[in-house]
């Protein structure tokens, strides 16, 4: 069974701004997601919003062998990850379709499988070929 993760960007500064029955309206799609997803024999392994990213901590090399620690979020950025989905599932176009009615009520979207094999991982260069 594969496992795929759904994030969920989002202007933050705009969302919280949102007025309440936009945000109610949100929380209906998400129950709507959640019965598809049941519906359709997708396991959601666990979901959650995240807190605002400018409570994040980043960390980073810093060219000296250590770390640089700071708060907020490692990139700027307009949108952030808001919240997520694992989940597992044997079907991808199904998961595929439920995510796409999500993303139409007005929800965005990255939708990523989990590397299972060593190749899933590789990242070829364009100018190298493969033998």
């Amino acid at each position: 069974m594969a496992r795929y993760l759904i994030l969920l960007p989002a202007p933050e500064a705009e969302w919280a701004n949102l007025p309440i029955e936009d945000h109610e309206k949100g929380m209906r799609a998400h129950a709507r997601f959640n019965r598809e997803l049941a519906e359709g024999g997708h396991r959601v392994v666990t979901a959650s919003p995240l807190t605002a990213s400018a409570r994040a901590v980043s960390m980073r090399p810093d060219g000296k062998g250590g770390t640089t620690i700071t708060d907020g979020p490692f990139t700027e950025s307009v949108e952030q990850i808001v919240g997520f989905y694992l989940i597992e599932s044997d079907d991808r176009e199904d998961l595929l379709k439920i995510c796409a009615q999500l993303a139409s009520t007005g929800d965005l979207i990255e939708f990523r499988e989990l590397a299972q094999e060593p190749e899933d991982l590789v990242f070829p260069h364009p100018d190298v070929e493969e033998h």
